[in-house]
């Protein structure tokens, strides 16, 4: 695990479709959309977001990092698209 300093967010990618739903195949390369994981741990300068959010960043954002033999993305906070909340609207 990697603790960030300052306003840094340290994201497990979340798995990403790899493919249609005609069953073809799109490379990384392809992908335009933005990136989504789960914050594992944030930097002490972090006020909006907090572990175990799932957020949404641009693809260039993150600078990405192999631990383990799994990549890994810090990101700063101002490159949080916004957070994932799950459930209905409430009428």
């Amino acid at each position: 695990m990697l603790k960030p300093l300052g306003d840094r967010l340290f994201v497990e990618y979340s798995a990403a479709v790899e493919k249609t739903a005609g069953g073809i195949y799109i490379p990384d390369s392809a992908k335009e959309k933005p990136q989504e994981g789960v914050v594992l741990a944030v930097g002490k300068d972090v006020e909006e977001v907090k572990a175990g959010d799932r957020v949404i960043f641009g693809k260039y954002s993150p600078d990405k990092i192999t631990m383990d033999g799994t990549e890994y993305a810090v990101i700063k906070e101002d490159d949080v698209m916004g957070v994932i909340v799950s459930g209905k609207k409430k009428k």
